[in-house]
């Protein structure tokens, strides 16, 4: 059976494997060579700890007992949110920011990635938000397409990060929190 549960403190090693196995899957070849082997797990498991500690919303998506996901979510910082002109939008202070989505690729294509969106978008209406954002890499297609099937579409907005060197283009996409599973 599939669900979507809570992160505790005890899953704090359970998000650092995912974590670290996904993004070798998925960002090997955007990312430059050596980049995924700094993944070491002491260090992902501190970051998973302040995390949840921090107050971020963190869902986990399990299929049986093997945890499949995670989604990272939580009120959208002004530089995430802010428009090219640093423009802040209307609603900047009820905009969340899904930081981060990622299902294990052996488990894809099973929904848990709908499960995940679905339900950290509506955990974070009910506490108020009425808008999501997402960075995603261009070069993602099988991101930036699991969003514009959710009604997430590009709001024109492009950053450029420093990826150990190599330059990562990413697109913002925004959408709404009211989202239903079909």
């Amino acid at each position: 059976m599939a669900r979507v549960r809570a992160a505790t403190s005890e899953d704090v090693p359970i998000l650092a494997a995912l974590h670290a196995a996904t993004w070798r899957a998925a960002y090997s070849e955007l990312l430059p060579p050596g980049t995924l082997d700094e993944l070491d797990a002491p260090h992902l498991r501190e970051v998973w700890a302040d995390t949840l500690e921090g107050g971020a919303t963190v869902l986990i998506a399990t299929e049986g007992d093997d945890p499949v996901g995670f989604v990272v979510a939580g009120p959208a910082p002004e530089e995430d949110v802010a428009a090219a002109d640093g423009t802040l939008p209307p609603d900047a202070a009820r905009t969340v920011l899904m930081s981060t989505l990622l299902v294990e690729p052996r488990w894809g294509r099973r929904g848990h990635g709908g499960r995940l969106l679905a339900a950290v978008a509506a955990a974070l209406r009910d506490a108020g938000a009425t808008r999501g954002i997402a960075w995603v890499p261009a070069e993602d297609p099988a991101s930036l397409s699991f969003y514009r099937r959710a009604g997430w579409n590009p709001d024109g907005t492009i950053r450029t990060l420093d990826a150990a060197g190599r330059a990562l283009r990413e697109i913002r996409l925004t959408g709404p929190l009211d989202l239903v599973l079909t």
